[in-house]
């Protein structure tokens, strides 16, 4: 015969018609011939019944309508349900239940209160209700083969109430069973949660979380081969959601990490709730009614799962009390008088933890505990306290606890060091520490109002990788929009090799979309119009820099100076900055100084290899000669690529205006070609080279020949294209005297080691390297002291969206390697 399955469904999986159907759905969909279904109240029903309590023990409460309300409601719910003759039936049996109930609800009126098994009794009919409605709805569906029999678990569980709870009379509950249910039984159980009776035949309840207890009690009378616990979430999260927003499923959990996990406050099912599952080793399934396909969480004696950590949780609202003195080294007893002292007062301890020279105990409890823990501890030790052999009782309120639970974490090194330094770089004070032999919890206590951010921190160090960047991109113009797209078709790839890049903002010069996730990088244009707000460069910075992402990473692929001049304050807060923007470190000496000094001091990357070359490895390579000892002793190069292709193409027979307007039609120039003509774009790169080699360079210090005749620098673009030709005459004159030496026109930049700095046009030998390049390609020569003879050169496209972005994207994984990728 086949074995049991059990199914809880919770209040939320049953709150309406809907609800009922998605349900039977499940029920349905399973093969397996035999299947209890325990069915909690609808939801809200519970607590509406207990107001009714509530509302009859005051004069003027009028419950009357209440309990109309709920008539309505489950009448309702019988209509859009059952066929009429079953309709019929449930109402008639409902009528008969309100009825009972306005009586128990009359009695309470008369003696103003309501005896703890009275409200049991008025409590218990929600189940009652939503099970009884369920057993005929499914039995008319008619998808299933054998039986729907519905069952009152008062006529089964047998329970007594004791200091922890209810106890169960396994014997006397089995032996009821069986009278029920006959050993060929094939079908549906429809069963009552939370409901059962006393040895003396009282109806009473199984107290909250009840009717998850009552699926594990059946599991355990069925001998069930499985119990799944539907509710409203895909399974037991790493952590809280509404804290942590990267919380995970976890797949599998044993029954201890599972009760550990509840102790600490997290939404598992409850420790007790477990037991009669554990004793007979039941696995478990928590799983989600609204989403059935997912697989949820499996609870179980033995589980398999790749997490040495599988939650992190907390409590807040606690109290440390510390207990201190010299007195107390090496005085047998201490412990047990002071825990003695707070077991006499009714005091809980949620956490103990001492050091071992005896000199102070720390515990920690309920904040509402902590007067009555204080003035116990003080009575036990006054004595002590007035000899001075105990220096202090103190306590601390608005005090969190942390714990970190998982069975993997036993013999497994470095898991307390990840624990501590996420809370380190979270910059968490810790005040007591707590470990069990077992290595399954290390618990910690922080102060409340940084115990989110703890918990983050934490959940990061241990569910993401370590290589994980929340970035925000300003300036999705051409380079941003490009390297929009090609993040966006790597991302995968490099997630598996551990590397998640999550953009989470993006701002243009006026707007900025921020997403508590990422943003879906194949719509972002649609979503910055629809949800993007007023830009806010100190809101946007904030947003890329959540205490549940372990790097912050800011993109400025503008041209803005006044974005450049924030790279300081985030490097400064420990955002990493990667940028082609070029203000920053041409601009002036101590914004650059600053910059460079930020990210040292706060350990920040500022990575700007696309200022220079755009993908060309350039600031790299220049980096790499000096960081191994070489000496720079020129850089010389064509660093403008449009200036590249200016001069590639002139040669005499069509003149230079014509070229200049060709190319700024074909868009190879800035739609003011001035910006490309007057070389300050040139001297900005070369201003950056000579501080790359150790230069106090400043635009001052430059020389710039630029190709701006006089009188057309501050006219219109319309004006300046039509004046430029009338001085064809001086450019064609300077290309036949280059041609009549063998010689070429480039537009070259030079640095020395001296600090001399020119940019302008002159003439090289048709064997120069400078003479052989493709149209638009930048090349630069470093003459080196290993170089000299035959100067290292690097050449290739300098210009354009691809290569640009392509630059930026590098550093990016330049990045993600410096902070411990292995690409």
């Amino acid at each position: 015969m086949n074995q049991w399955i059990v199914h809880k469904f919770g209040g939320s999986s049953v709150a309406d018609d809907g609800c009922f159907r998605r349900v039977a759905d499940i029920v349905e969909s399973s093969n397996n011939p035999r299947e209890a279904v325990v069915l909690s109240a609808c939801r809200g029903v519970t607590d509406d019944l207990l107001r009714l309590v509530a509302l009859a023990e005051k004069a003027d409460g009028d419950y009357a309508s209440a309990l109309a309300a709920l008539e309505t409601r489950h009448t309702q719910l019988a209509a859009a349900l059952l066929d009429k003759a079953a309709r019929d039936v449930y109402v008639a049996e409902l009528q008969r239940d309100l009825v009972d109930v306005a009586g128990m609800l009359h009695t309470v009126r008369l003696i103003r209160g309501a005896p703890n098994a009275l409200r049991d009794v008025i409590a218990g009919h929600g189940e009652i209700w939503s099970s009884r409605l369920f057993a005929p709805f499914l039995r008319e569906r008619a998808r299933i083969a054998g039986e729907v029999l519905w069952i009152d678990a008062r006529r089964v569980v047998v329970v007594e109430w004791g200091p922890l709870g209810p106890v169960v009379d396994w014997q006397q509950s089995e032996r009821r069973l069986r009278a029920l249910v006959p050993q060929e039984f094939v079908g549906r159980l429809i069963i009552t949660g939370f409901i059962a009776t006393t040895g003396q035949g009282v109806p009473t309840t199984l107290g909250r979380n009840g009717s998850d207890f009552s699926g594990s009690i059946f599991g355990a009378l069925l001998e069930a081969a499985e119990i799944h616990i539907w509710t409203d979430v895909d399974g037991v999260l790493s952590a809280d959601p509404r804290l942590v927003p990267n919380a995970q499923v976890i797949d599998q959990l044993s029954y201890n990490e599972a009760m550990e996990l509840a102790y600490f406050g997290a939404k598992v099912i409850h420790p007790q709730t477990m037991e009669p599952a554990i004793a007979r080793d039941i696995p478990i399934y928590i799983r989600n009614t609204f989403a059935p396909l997912k697989p949820g969480t499996l609870i179980c004696a033995k589980p398999v799962s790749a997490h040495a950590v599988k939650g992190i949780t907390s409590i807040d609202s606690v109290a440390l009390v510390n207990l201190e003195g010299a007195g107390m080294i090496g005085v047998p007893g201490t412990a047990n008088r002071l825990f003695g002292a707070l077991r006499d007062a009714g005091i809980s301890v949620i956490l103990i933890s001492q050091g071992s020279s005896e000199h102070s105990i720390c515990f920690a409890i309920p904040a509402d505990q902590a007067a009555r823990a204080e003035d116990a501890v003080r009575r036990a030790f006054d004595t002590e306290l007035r000899s001075g052999h105990i220096q202090s009782v103190d306590v601390e309120l608005g005090m969190s606890i942390l714990a970190v639970v998982g069975d993997g974490m036993a013999g497994a090194r470095g898991v307390a060091a990840r624990v501590f330094d996420s809370l380190a770089r979270a910059a968490i004070n810790v005040r007591a520490i707590a470990q069990g032999a077992s290595e399954r919890n290390i618990s910690v206590v922080v102060e409340g109002k940084g115990a989110a951010k703890a918990l983050r921190a934490v959940h990061a160090g241990f569910y993401l990788s370590p290589n994980t960047l929340s970035i925000g991109l300003i300036g999705p113009g051409t380079v941003g929009r490009e390297l929009l797209a090609q993040i966006g078709g790597q991302i995968g790839r490099l997630r598996g090799l551990n590397v998640d890049l999550r953009v989470r903002g993006i701002a243009d010069s006026k707007r900025m979309l921020i997403e508590p996730g990422e943003i879906d990088l194949a719509a972002w244009p649609q979503r910055l119009q629809q949800a993007g707000e007023a830009l806010d460069l100190a809101k946007f910075a904030a947003a890329m820099q959540p205490d549940y992402i372990p790097h912050a990473l800011i993109i400025d692929c503008s041209a803005s100076a006044e974005v450049a001049a924030h790279y300081r304050e985030w490097l400064e807060r420990g955002i990493h900055v990667v940028t082609p923007n070029k203000k920053a470190n041409s601009g002036a000496l101590p914004l650059y100084r600053a910059c460079q000094e930020a990210a040292r001091g706060a350990g920040s990357h500022y990575l700007y290899e696309a200022t220079v070359g755009a993908g060309l490895p350039i600031i790299q390579t220049l980096r790499d000669l000096r960081a191994t000892g070489d000496d720079v002793l020129s850089i010389e190069g064509i660093f403008s690529g449009t200036l590249a292709y200016l001069f590639n193409v002139f040669d005499g027979r069509e003149p230079f205006s014509s070229i200049v307007r060709t190319a700024k039609q074909k868009g190879y120039t800035e739609p003011d070609p001035r910006d490309d003509l007057s070389g300050m774009d040139v001297a900005r790169k070369l201003i950056i080279l000579g501080r790359e080699m150790g230069l106090t360079l400043e635009m001052s210090d430059v020389r710039v020949e630029g190709l701006v005749p006089r009188g057309l620098e501050n006219c219109s673009v319309e004006q300046f294209m039509d004046r430029l030709p009338q001085f064809d005459g001086e450019m064609m004159t300077r290309y036949a005297e280059a041609r009549a030496k063998g010689e070429v026109l480039r537009y070259v930049g030079r640095i020395d080691a001296s600090g001399a700095a020119t940019v302008g046009l002159t003439r090289v030998g048709s064997g120069h390297a400078f003479a052989n390049i493709a149209l638009t390609d930048n090349i630069v020569r470093f003459a080196t002291r290993r170089y000299c003879d035959n100067p290292l050169i690097v050449q290739g496209p300098g210009a354009g969206p691809e290569v640009t972005a392509g630059g930026v994207f590098a550093d990016i994984l330049r990045l993600a390697a410096y902070l411990g990728a292995h690409l």
